[in-house]
């Protein structure tokens, strides 16, 4: 089961990040989902977003964001099994 991902997504200014949140809000699974804005350009904008949910499916989640005219540039972190484990900082960090 995934519990947590984190994107880095480029899309276009339409729709808007809060239509954008809303939209991955209403999807089967997700919980909550942050987007944070990174980068505006004149055709789009690169944001990252954080999906958290209890049972998220990433092909849905993948093809809703195609839906909407983003596209997934990497996925920088997933969090999956019973529960999610925080990232700690070490010595080598």
């Amino acid at each position: 089961m995934l519990k947590r991902l984190v994107l880095d997504v480029l899309k276009p200014h339409k729709p808007s990040v809060v239509e954008l949140s809303l939209e991955l809000s209403r999807l089967k699974g997700i919980e909550a989902v942050n987007v944070i804005m990174n980068e505006i350009d004149q055709q789009v904008e690169n944001v990252k977003i954080i999906v958290a949910g209890t049972n998220i499916n990433f092909e849905s989640l993948k093809n809703k964001l195609e839906e909407m005219g983003a596209t997934i540039h990497s996925v920088d972190e997933v969090a999956a099994g019973k529960r999610i484990v925080e990232s700690v900082r070490t010595p080598q960090d």
